[in-house]
């Protein structure tokens, strides 16, 4: 079931701008999928679904299909379009995104700093990135800062 239901996700990003999990949720619901937020969230993770700008200033769930040659500089353009701020608290990192780029930038980070990053969570324009010491939080914000201000 869940093989399928990731093929028709696919299917319905590509078909909708769909922009929120809820509207995903109401499309697979809608095709037969019995769905919830928790399991779409997932589901889009799993998937490593990003959400990237549409039409009208709004934004909409995309498959990461970049090969892995160019997917450096694709990291790098998301977090340059998305950070607004970056802000060491103890050994989170708080990054501020513009509305709806909270899960772009969360996915963004968690590939470019895996090395780095023990995991993040993501809102919609807010990402705790979880470092191991309050040294690598302040060493990766002034990293991160460098290379998105570059």
């Amino acid at each position: 079931m869940k093989i399928a239901r990731h093929a028709e996700i696919m299917k319905l990003i590509e078909q909708y701008p769909i922009s929120t999990q809820e509207e995903l949720v109401e499309k697979l619901n809608e095709r037969g999928f019995k769905a919830t937020q928790a399991t779409v969230s997932r589901d889009i993770r799993q998937l490593r679904l990003t959400k990237v700008p549409s039409d009208k200033g709004k934004v909409r769930y995309a498959a990461n299909g970049f090969a892995s040659g160019e997917m450096a500089d694709r990291l790098m353009r998301v977090l340059k379009e998305a950070v607004v701020a970056i802000e060491p608290a103890g050994t989170i990192l708080v990054v501020k995104t513009g509305i709806g780029l909270g899960m772009a930038a969360a996915t963004a980070l968690d590939d470019a700093f895996s090395d780095r990053i023990v995991g993040t969570i993501a809102g919609d324009d807010t990402v705790f990135c979880a470092v191991k010491t309050e040294e690598a939080a302040q060493s990766l914000a002034l990293l991160l800062e460098s290379r998105i201000r570059s």
